[in-house]
């Protein structure tokens, strides 16, 4: 069963383009991580939010996950990260075309 980490926090910026180029290094790291699947960058300049849905083989994974990257956030100022980790129903998933 695969387990989907979804995380948002606040942030200043960069967005869109800018955003890309700033964190495309984090983003082919991301690809590294022990479990790692597939990520959905997530982001909405007019209320300075930004986040992802990311998808991992296990929910250990997914923690482990989100430990790191919480603690690399708090590196950037970024305190107060609202994060869950949710099963992945399949069969559902399935019939509505969901990527699992």
């Amino acid at each position: 069963m695969a387990y989907v980490l979804q995380m948002d926090f606040n942030m200043e910026g960069p967005f869109g383009d800018e955003m890309a180029e700033a964190f495309s290094g984090l983003a082919k790291s991301i690809n590294d991580e022990e479990g790692f699947l597939w990520k959905i960058w997530t982001e909405n300049p007019d209320t300075n939010e930004a986040g992802g849905i990311y998808l991992f083989e296990t929910k250990e994974t997914a923690s482990k996950y989100l430990d790191k990257h919480s603690k690399r956030l708090a590196q950037f100022g970024i305190a107060d990260v609202n994060a869950k980790i949710f099963a992945i129903n399949s069969k559902l998933t399935g019939i509505t075309q969901g990527p699992v």
